[in-house]
């Protein structure tokens, strides 16, 4: 697996975050009105947090982030960061409207008034908490927990504002005025978004419909469980059966995480380093696992069940939704992935992939 170039991760950088959307949520049980709705528990005074709305199935609709807000009457409320772009999911703000019923809460669209943009390789970003990890028995399945001798909320405590935990290095998220720019824009290189979707891709975080399809994608192999989307232990929501049912009696097959995409003929790349010279990629191409000599030499390996899907991607580096036994195959030299891609006049080029784990990925030997 690739090494990462790491210097791109340490520029103090702010970029505006492509495809997202804001809605407002207040009232006296906008924290009981969510909780009800969302992946992850939501209780007390309203603080920010990182969530998703699941499908009655199990499936994901949206991945959000959820901000506190104070109205200007003084009532604290909730502004929701979510992809907006067509899916076959709902609207969320319909969605969200047929759940209120009898809820002391009012939900609206708030996009005209704020742009989400997000700040990271900031000085002090690496001193925050690092989490332990809960596991499950058999599912592979791993929850965050942050040891925090201070008692802060690991996703902070700042209005239209939060810490993005979802991996170290990813800064903050902020909600910005629309049109304006953020305090920060003053002592950061200001970025385009596509330098966060490569950030992002870096750190290997899934995000948005590209890498979680509403109404296909599951909520582990996204990683949500590792970027501290899902709360396994808290009342009924929508989603939680499945969800619940997989962290003690089944299996994740496949996650999404960091490939590079080298040119044809070429041996595997050594260093990871985003290139210009590569193409535009489309999301949902395949990644097939081709048997190398050296499983040819050992015991065959059985026929690959499925493919890889690339996901995200910008200037070679992407993210790709894997099948974890075709990964073990990789790592062990038995298997390599390729992608084809038809170009104009219709011919068919197999271009290679390299995946890697990220660092910060939960291993089963540093569980407390």
């Amino acid at each position: 697996m690739p090494p990462l170039r790491p210097l791109i991760q340490k520029i103090p950088t702010v970029a505006r975050v492509p495809h997202r959307t804001v809605l407002s949520l207040v009232g006296s049980q906008a924290s009981e009105f969510l909780n009800g709705i969302v992946s992850t528990h939501v209780q007390g005074p309203p603080r920010p947090f990182y969530s998703a709305f699941l499908h009655a199935q199990g499936r994901v609709l949206y991945d959000i982030f959820v901000y506190t807000r104070t109205t200007p009457t003084g009532q604290p409320g909730y502004l929701i960061d979510y992809d907006s772009r067509p899916s076959e999911a709902p609207p969320l703000l319909d969605m969200i409207k047929r759940f209120i019923l009898r809820s002391r809460v009012k939900v609206r669209d708030a996009s005209d008034e704020y742009d989400v943009w997000g700040v990271w390789g900031s000085p002090g970003e690496n001193l925050q908490a690092q989490p332990h990890w809960k596991w499950s028995e058999s599912s592979g399945i791993a929850e965050p927990a942050w040891n925090n001798s201070t008692g802060e909320w690991p996703w902070g405590a700042e209005d239209e504002a939060l810490q993005d935990r979802r991996a170290p290095g990813m800064g903050k998220r902020l909600l910005v005025r629309k049109g304006d720019r953020p305090p920060e824009a003053v002592s950061h290189e200001l970025a385009s978004s596509d330098e966060y979707t490569l950030h992002r891709i870096l750190h290997g975080v899934p995000e948005g419909l590209t890498d979680m399809p509403a109404m296909q994608a599951f909520p582990m192999d996204s990683n949500l469980d590792f970027m501290g989307g899902l709360d396994f232990r808290k009342g009924c929501y929508v989603g939680q059966e499945l969800t619940v049912r997989t962290y003690h009696t089944g299996i994740v097959r496949k996650r999404i995480m960091p490939v590079a995409i080298y040119p044809p003929d070429s041996p595997p790349l050594q260093v990871v380093t985003p290139s210009s010279n590569i193409p535009y990629f489309t999301a949902g191409l395949d990644i097939s696992g081709v048997p190398t000599q050296l499983a040819e030499q050992d015991k065959p390996l059985p026929r690959p069940r499925g493919n890889g899907k690339l996901l995200s991607s910008s200037r070679g580096i992407g993210l790709a939704l894997l099948r974890l036994e075709q990964v073990e195959a990789a790592e062990q030299g038995k298997l390599a992935f390729t992608m084809g891609v038809k170009s104009s006049d219709g011919t068919k080029t197999d271009w290679g992939v390299s995946h890697w784990l990220p660092d910060w990925w939960p291993r089963r030997e540093v569980v407390d």
